[in-house]
């Protein structure tokens, strides 16, 4: 049957233009559009999918906030607590700091008088006074640092400064008394420090000689002065030792390296006292070496 209706649209086309050379275009019936159209609308726009897609994630990402602002809250309110116990636990360590540094201060005025040639023994009397409330001051801090273990070196710049003081004051001291360097173990044991659970920190021992020796050149003045002639040769004997044993260390371009130039400067100027009561000729018991020869 579509064979014979196909047949009878084509005689009547060219029927009604013989002539024509242009293709026949066929439209086909109305019913296969209608079908197609209707299998077409089948399948949603491209857009409508899209938006569709976009909603429910902006759904999803609604319904998770809640729970993601909580965690975000929770963490900060972790680091409220942690600044706040840490804020806390410095202001603690830099009061005892204070009262190391008050400390310190009390004992630097009392060796101060060694320069005036006041006697030793009584210059060391009222300067050892303070000892017993360093080591106190530092069995407190001990016990801070100790409620947490592992902070040592964070909190270790509250009280480094006054710890290099109060080293520089104990070694001028037993240089005073002994002639000779103050060992590390020795300072320790002044202060009542345990290396295994707070010591002292090697180079906070180190930058502390280093201050110690800044003393020696005024105190070699001052003893020339008083007519103590043989003080620059023993100032200058150690000196040398010392600045020969910290040539034995590799100091990276830090402050400690700074200071430990500064050595050498004041190694320079015992020698120059030295070598100008040589020149003089003054021997050790304040007379010169031509009226010890009559």
């Amino acid at each position: 049957m579509k064979s014979a209706f196909r047949n009878a649209y084509f005689t009547l086309a060219r029927s009604l233009n013989p002539s024509s050379n242009f293709p026949v275009i066929l439209v086909p019936p109305c019913s296969a559009i209608t079908s197609s159209f209707a299998r077409s609308n089948t399948y949603r726009p491209l857009s409508v999918t899209r938006r569709y897609s976009s909603s429910m994630t902006d759904g999803e990402t609604l319904a998770r906030s809640p729970s993601s602002s909580s965690t975000l809250e929770k963490q900060f309110e972790d680091f409220r607590h942690h600044l706040e116990e840490s804020g806390s636990l410095r202001d603690r360590i830099r009061a005892v700091a204070m009262e190391i540094e008050s400390a310190t201060r009390l004992m630097h005025s009392s060796l101060l008088l060694v320069h005036q040639s006041r006697p030793v023994p009584e210059v060391l009397e009222k300067a050892k006074a303070q000892i017993g409330v360093l080591k106190e001051l530092f069995h407190r801090l001990a016990e801070i640092l100790l409620a947490c273990p592992g902070q040592y070196y964070r909190y270790h710049g509250d009280w480094r400064s006054e710890t290099q003081t109060v080293v520089s004051l104990l070694a001028f001291m037993h240089w005073l008394e002994t002639g000779s360097l103050l060992m590390h173990t020795e300072a320790e044991e002044k202060l009542g420090l345990n290396a295994s659970e707070f010591g002292l920190d090697v180079e906070d021992y180190l930058i502390g000689i280093c201050f110690m020796s800044n003393e020696l050149p005024r105190y070699v003045v001052n003893q020339v002065t008083a007519g103590d002639y043989d003080c620059p040769r023993k100032v200058l004997k150690f000196l040398t030792d010392l600045h020969a044993a910290f040539r034995m260390l590799n100091l990276r371009n830090d402050f400690l390296r700074k200071k430990f130039d500064g050595m050498k400067y004041d190694l320079r100027r015992v020698e120059e006292v030295y070598y100008d009561v040589k020149i003089r000729g003054l021997g050790a018991n304040g007379e010169s070496m031509g009226d010890q020869g009559q």
